[in-house]
C-alpha cells in the first residue's frame, strides 16, 4: 500500500510513482534462466568476526573492556 503523507499529487503523478515502484519490484524478482546464485564470499560473513568468546559480565569485566593502544 502507498500513502501520500505531504503534498497533492495529481492522479498524473500519482500513476507515474505506482508505475516506477511496480517496475522496480517486478524487475528485482526476475532471475535469468540459468543464472545459478552465487555463494556469499566468507570475507562478508559476520560470523567470522566472532572469533573470540565475549567477555561475561563480572567483576573484573571491566579490565577486559580496556584495548592498550
Amino acid at each position: 500500500m502507498i500513502k501520500v503523507v505531504r503534498g497533492n499529487p495529481t492522479p498524473e503523478e500519482l500513476a507515474a510513482a505506482l508505475a516506477v515502484v511496480r517496475a522496480r519490484a517486478a524487475a528485482a524478482t526476475i532471475v535469468p534462466p540459468g543464472a545459478a546464485t552465487r555463494p556469499r564470499d566468507s570475507w562478508s560473513d559476520p560470523s567470522r568476526l566472532a572469533t573470540h568468546a565475549v567477555p561475561q559480565p563480572g567483576p573484573t569485566a571491566w579490565a577486559r573492556t580496556y584495548w592498550p593502544g
